[in-house]
């Protein structure tokens, strides 16, 4: 492996697991290297699973630590997401990617709307959704969020959030703990589906999550240290740069590649 690939992966996880533990979208950045460095999408897709299993483990550790993270929950809501992930993970490669990445895009540019229309929805918690228990509207909805993570990472950590805090009454630090062990709940069961098809590049994966671990436990602390309103802007921005990448607006990959000439 070239000083060249080494460099290049951990600066990627690391911004990679920073972005993705305080809102979402980091996956671009980490996915597009891995493109950038010679593998096919598929590869890229499956490879990454190592690098996000790395990150969720990290930031779970931290939010745990910091006495944030409220596990019981997390866990009836990832059960669900996990099994969603699987059959996600399953048709990947069966769907137009273009289409699917326009049709996330539009999806975000919603949200968008309503994080700004309503801003006070991410910020304040609701003590009677935390305290109720999960129901059928939310294993449905955190199943297809596990669908939409399964067949590829990218931008799922914003389908998280907005489903932990308006459908379970969080705030935006909670629901950044919550987040990161649903994530880690499935990716064990995608990164799975995508070794048996043999679309896991393991030098490359495994290279990649020395960045992951610091960036992640970095961006784990940040979140409770600077509060729900600091994690408001940072997705707002991420959804912004994410939605730009996936109409084709701005190149991140192409970015990268000149950062790196």
């Amino acid at each position: 492996m070239s000083w060249f690939e080494i460099i290049s992966l951990t600066i990627s996880g690391l911004l990679a697991g920073f972005v993705n533990t305080l809102a979402g979208g980091g996956s671009i950045v980490s996915f597009s290297v891995l493109i950038m460095l010679g593998l096919p999408p598929a590869v890229a897709n499956g490879t990454n699973r190592i690098n996000v299993l790395i990150q969720t483990i990290t930031a779970t550790s931290s939010f745990k630590h910091q006495k944030v993270l409220d596990t019981r929950k997390a866990l009836w809501l990832g059960i669900p997401a996990m099994l969603g992930s699987i059959a996600g993970a399953w048709i990947a490669a069966d769907i137009n990617q273009i289409i699917f990445e326009r049709a996330v895009g539009v999806i975000l540019l919603l949200m968008l709307v309503f994080i700004l229309y309503n801003p006070d929805a991410w910020v304040k918690g609701r003590k009677d959704l935390v305290e109720a228990k999960v129901n059928w509207k939310q294993i449905v909805i955190f199943f297809l969020i596990g669908v939409y993570g399964g067949f590829i990472q990218i931008g799922v950590g914003y389908f998280l959030l907005a489903g932990i805090v308006l459908s379970a009454g969080y705030e935006l630090v909670k629901a950044n703990a919550i987040k990161v062990l649903i994530v880690l709940l499935y990716t064990p069961f995608a990164l799975l589906v995508f070794l048996i098809n043999d679309q896991i590049h393991w030098a490359y994966g495994l290279m990649m999550t020395f960045g992951t671990v610091a960036g992640s436990y970095l961006a784990a602390r940040m979140a409770v240290k600077k509060g729900a309103k600091f994690v408001q802007w940072i997705m707002i921005i991420f959804i912004l740069v994410t939605t730009a990448d996936l109409f084709g607006l701005v190149d991140i990959k192409g970015i990268i590649l000149q950062l790196n000439q």
